[in-house]
């Protein structure tokens, strides 16, 4: 073994501060970039997790909306006051129960998280750029069984709603 792989390969003693020093720059990274992405969207990002959510998932209520990201009902309702105001989402009596209100999206809003959605997918090749097309892929994935086994069957929406709110600036 060189001394350069003796030096690049992490020890037992380094391994834990290289995971975590790895994660949170690539958290940081990411947080920033979705922060600028999102930042015409009522709300930035938060605002960004819930059209996301509304969009991707079958009609949530306002309450399990609001319960599910981890969001004031009452903030959650200013914020879908905002999103009704921009035609991003509209309010539906739910057939169901019609004390409850189902979100969904309008065609306006399905095409503002299109494009989001691509800004943020051009910001994750960036942040990526360093690594062959093959190790982002293998990178993603081992990523993802990580996360999964660490967190069975946690939403995932709702984790990046926290993990966002953990790297906001008090």
């Amino acid at each position: 073994m060189t001394a350069r792989e003796q030096t690049d390969t992490p020890t037992p003693s380094t391994q834990g501060s290289v995971f975590g020093w790895s994660l949170t720059v690539l958290l940081r990274e990411w947080s920033t970039r979705v922060e600028d992405i999102s930042r015409d969207l009522p709300h930035g990002v938060r605002g960004y997790q819930v059209l996301s959510a509304v969009v991707h998932e079958a009609p949530p209520t306002q309450a399990a909306l609001a319960a599910r990201l981890g969001i004031d009902r009452t903030v959650m309702t200013y914020l879908l006051d905002k999103f009704e105001g921009c035609g991003l989402v509209q309010r539906r009596q739910d057939p169901a129960d019609r004390r409850a209100r189902r979100i969904v999206p309008t065609e306006h809003g399905r095409g503002v998280l299109a494009e989001l959605d691509a800004r943020v997918a051009r910001a994750e090749d960036e942040l990526l750029a360093g690594l062959p097309p093959e190790d982002r892929r293998v990178l993603l994935a081992l990523l993802e069984h990580a996360a999964t086994g660490a967190a069975p069957g946690e939403d995932r929406c709702a984790a990046v709603a926290r993990s966002a709110a953990l790297t906001r600036e008090p």
